[in-house]
Parts: C-alpha cells; structure tokens; sequence
C-alpha cells in the first residue's frame, strides 16, 4: 500500500510538472512567434515609407544583400519597379508569380509558405508597395527555441522526477509510520486478547467436566471472571483510545476550572496511596481556567496519579502541583519516588502497548499513558516525562483560558 500511494503521489506530481511546464513553453512560444512577427511586419512597414534604395533601380551595389526586397506598383496594378539585395529580381516570371500569389491572399500581410517569404502591402506617397522578407532567420529562431524548449523540458522533468521520488518519500513517511504503528497496535491488542480469552475457553471446558469437585468449579468460575475483568478493562482502554483518535479532536472546548478538576481526581486516590504506604501531597494554586474537557482532563489526571502509584518506590512519596508558567499557560507536574527512566524509556514510554522491563512492570496494557497524550493533545496541550533526582515527573503544560478566572458550568 504505500509504495503505491509513493507511487500515486509521483505520478500526480510529474503530471502536474508536465502540466506547467507545457503550459509554459506554450506561452514562451506564442508570444516569442507573435513579437517576431510583430517586429518584421513593422520593419517591412518601415521599408515601404522609406524605401531605402542603395542606388537606382536597376543598380544593386555589391555587398548589400538584405533579406528583404520590395515591388512598387503601378496604377494598373502592373510592376513598376523592383528592388532589394535578396534575391534575384532579373526573374520576372518569379515576381510576377509572387506578386499573383500575395494578391490573392486575403489581407495586406501573409506568408508564403513555400517560398519562405512574409510580404506586407502598404500604401505611401499614393503608391502601392509590396514588401516581401525572408522568413529563414525567424524560423530558425522558432527552431532553436522549441528544442531548447525541449531540452530545459526534458532536464527539467528529469530534475523534477528525482526531486518527486525524495519528496514522495519524506511526505509518505508519517502514513508508513501510522500504518507500521497500526499493524503492531492490532497484533498487540490481539496478543493481549488472547491470554485471558484461552484462559477462560479451558477454564470452561475444564468447569464443564468437574461436576463432581466444588471446590474445583469454584476456582475455575473464579478464574473465568477474573480473565473477563482482565478484558474488559483491556477492551474499555482500546475504546478510550478509539475515541481519542476519532472523537476528541473535534470536540467543542468549553472553560473548565482546571484547579477544581485536579484537586477532585486527587481525592479518590489517597486511600489507594494509604493502603500502599505512599506519601501523597498537592499544591494546586487556585483560580487557574483553561478551554478543554473538564470530564477528560480529569481522566488525564487520574491516569498520571495511578501511573505514579504504579511505579512509586515502596514507602516512597507521589507529589502533585498545578502552577502558572508565565501569563499564558499553567502546569501540572506529577512526580513520583523511584528508579528514574532512562532517554529511550522517556520517549517510548508513550506509545500504546509499551512497558518498561518485566522488573518494573506492573502488569498493566501499556495504554494509560497513550490514551492520557491522547486528551492531553486534543485539549490542545503537551505531555511529557522528566527524569529528576531519585523519581520521575510526568509535566502537562495547558493554555490558560483568556475570560479570567471562574469555573465552566
């Protein structure tokens, strides 16, 4: 699929390059052909008022050789006098037949296609003359400028070929990085699946054929519901993370009173943090709004703290702090006592199914942290992890809300 789509944007972009640049040499040129003409129909203009005979007429003198000559005309139409340094106006049958043939042209200019000349009839001094030029040069010109047309064409769509190959590989790459995420996300989430729905199939089977022991079917029953705790609350993580991806980025912002939202989702974790032994504490300055979801927001909260809770060293300390920074945004800090992460831990530790060493995990998805980057981001925020002195702090950083202080109702 995505060399296809590399493939589909090259092409769309060659075609557009094409495109462009046809239409360019097009207009190269036509106006290049159009000022040509333009120009040797002024000059042959020229010529006729002031004719510019070098001697007499039947005087050519030598040397003088322009790509021009003229006819004058007599009163019946007839030639009068012929002069020029171009051709050989000895010939009269020539001129006689050049002149029938720009007689019947229609208009006072035209070319004579097989004879290489543009004539121009003009009327001066009450004498009616006819002026014929060679085309050569300009058709040699016209020449030279379609195939070096074709030249600059050709190097250009070359140029703009390797160019689209790069590009295409630069612009397709976060669509191959999505898909590869994609592929291991579904063969993850199957993975993860599969435990407990084996666990409880043999469960099952196995409860089907101990009808004789209770207290075997007991512990098997409870096997079967403790696996489909385990994956419910696996397929409600993959929901909240399907609804971070399509729901929440679209969603209407509202003003929330952040300080209100952080200190209630601190409140039903400190009996969790007492049975565990863990010092909690909170400094949250009051009065600070943000745009956002205050129902998410709070999830996103709760997700730092059970993640701390987690990961906490035993009898250690989680601390929690919402602060302004500067006048435009403020800044939830979730820190927590223990082995600080390393660099490829930081970065990683937000992708989904990720988890840190078999040492240090807690057994969960590895899906708290990516749905809670997920909220962060769609309420148009940034999450990150800090490794400190002896812990780790998890860092939101929100724009404060313009109207002031106050609470969304």
């Amino acid at each position: 699929m995505i060399r296809r789509l590399r493939l589909k944007f090259v092409c769309i972009n060659m075609a557009i390059v094409t495109l462009m640049l046809c239409a360019i040499f097009a207009m190269v040129f036509f106006f290049t052909r159009a000022n040509l003409e333009r120009e040797s129909i002024g000059m042959m203009q020229a010529l006729a008022q002031e004719p510019m005979r070098p001697g007499g007429p039947d005087e050519r003198p030598e040397g003088v050789r322009l790509p021009f000559f003229t006819l004058e005309l007599d009163e019946d139409g007839g030639i009068a006098d012929a002069w020029g340094g171009y051709y050989d106006l000895t010939d009269g049958e020539l001129l006689e037949k050049l002149l029938a043939l720009a007689e019947a042209g229609d208009g006072n200019t035209g070319e004579l296609e097989d004879y290489g000349l543009r004539y121009c009839r003009v009327w001066a001094r009450g004498t009616q003359y006819i002026v014929f030029a060679d085309m050569s040069s300009e058709r040699s010109v016209i020449a030279s400028l379609v195939k070096n047309s074709l030249l600059i064409g050709a190097l250009s769509f070359a140029v703009f070929l390797v160019v689209s190959l790069l590009l295409a590989r630069w612009a397709v790459r976060p669509v191959e990085l999505a898909w590869e995420r994609q592929r291991q996300f579904v063969a993850d989430a199957s993975h993860e699946l599969k435990t407990p729905l084996t666990v409880i199939l043999s469960n099952a089977q196995l409860l089907g054929e101990a009808e004789g022991d209770p207290a075997l079917r007991s512990r098997l029953r409870e096997n079967i519901l403790s696996m489909s705790a385990r994956m419910r609350s696996l397929v409600e993580s993959l929901l909240d993370l399907a609804r971070v991806d399509s729901g929440l980025a679209g969603q209407t912002l509202s003003r929330v009173d952040l300080s209100r939202v952080v200190s209630e989702a601190i409140l039903p974790f400190e009996p969790l943090f007492y049975e565990r032994g863990l010092a909690l504490s909170s400094s949250v300055e009051p009065g600070i709004a943000v745009k956002g979801s205050s129902e998410r927001l709070s999830q996103a909260v709760g997700v730092l703290l059970d993640n701390a809770q987690k990961y906490a060293s035993p009898g250690g300390s989680v601390s929690v702090t919402l602060s302004r920074q500067g006048g435009r945004h403020c800044l939830i800090a979730v820190e927590n006592s223990g082995e600080p992460l390393s660099p490829a831990e930081r970065r990683d530790i937000f992708k989904r199914f990720y988890r840190t060493d078999a040492a240090r995990s807690s057994g969960g998805y590895g899906l708290g942290l990516a749905i809670a980057k997920g909220i962060v981001e769609s309420q148009r925020g940034k999450l990150w992890a800090e490794a400190i002195q002896g812990g780790n702090r998890f860092c939101v950083r929100l724009q404060i809300s313009r109207a002031g202080k106050g609470t969304a109702r």
